[in-house]
Formats: C-alpha cells, structure tokens, sequence
C-alpha cells in the first residue's frame, strides 16, 4: 500500500511525542498522517484514550494504518475491537511499556492492564529494543507472539524516543515503507 492511499493515525504514548520526536517528525513528512490528539497528555486514562483512538478510526475516509508508540501500543491494543472490521489494515508497533511491572509512572492509569493477549485482527509489527527501560526484549516478544505481530529486534535502542537518539530515526521509516508494502 501507498501513503497516499491510507488515513496514518499516530498514537502517541505519556507526553505526546515532543517536536522533535520521529512520531511528530513523521507526521510532518507524510501527507496523510494524523496525530490522535488526547485531551490530556499527562494523566492518560484509559476509558478515555481508547475512546478517542475508536473515535478516530471511525472517522477515517480511507484505510488506516495506526502507528503507535509507547503507552500508544497498549491504548492501540485495547482499542482494536472497537475499530469497524477491515477498515485497519495494518499496525507499526514501537516500544511498548510492560504495564503489568510495578515501576510505571503513577500518573499511567491502572486500567490499561493486564493488556489484552487476543490476537489483534490486522497485521501489525512490533519493534523493541534490548535495553527498553519500560519493557524488556523478552516480554515484548512474547507479546507480539500473542497479538500476531512480527517482532523486530531494535537492538540497543533504549525506548526509542527523542531521549535514546532517536528523533528523525530514519531506519524506522525504512521499515515502516517495508511494512506498507507486505500490506
């Protein structure tokens, strides 16, 4: 699929994804792309982000393509039997935070855990990185294994955010445009 043919929903996590940020970055550079804006970026709950996301989908005049990251990939995964079937075609997961561990940020809604281990019901791509600070390697495998997703092994990456070096991150792009043409 071609960028032009899709409605690109970006689902930022905790903060939004700053201006320099490869989330904002992208959505600058591609035509189609959309930021799913929550009423408040500092105090996620999680009736109201999955709301909004549904929402948003609902909306879209084209088939959509999501692209999540951080507490974006669970508001994204609890969200996704709210979405009419067939109009998601597809999902870019980046860096997803393990809820379930008691470290969070205390400002992070408890009812986005436990996330769903349901197979999600379009494609999607998991990239996670062996030293994520909010997850590790091994359960974001295992749950990308569960929702059906590909996951790609990110390496050193930390969170991949502005904060771990990666503000263009152009190399995601790449795989995101390899991404869209599997679909």
């Amino acid at each position: 699929m071609k960028t032009s043919d899709l409605d690109i929903l970006i689902v930022p996590g905790l903060g939004g994804s700053g201006p320099d940020h490869w989330q904002t970055r992208w959505e600058q550079k591609l035509s189609t792309a959309k930021r799913v804006a929550q009423s408040d970026w500092l105090r996620p709950r999680e009736i109201e982000w999955t709301r909004i996301l549904a929402d948003a989908v609902r909306e879209a005049t084209r088939p959509v393509v999501l692209v999540a990251h951080s507490l974006g990939v669970p508001t994204l995964v609890r969200a996704a039997t709210r979405f009419p079937p067939g109009i998601v075609r597809g999902a870019f997961l980046v860096a997803m935070p393990d809820l379930e561990r008691g470290d969070m940020p205390p400002a992070i809604d408890p009812a986005f855990s436990p996330l769903p281990r349901d197979p999600l019901p379009f494609p999607s791509l998991l990239v996670a990185s062996r030293n994520d600070p909010y997850c590790t390697y091994e359960r974001a495998e295992d749950f990308a294994y569960s929702w059906g997703s590909m996951a790609i092994d990110a390496r050193e990456a930390g969170h991949l955010n502005t904060e771990s070096g990666h503000g263009p991150w152009p190399e995601g792009l790449m795989r995101f445009a390899g991404f869209l043409r599997q679909l």
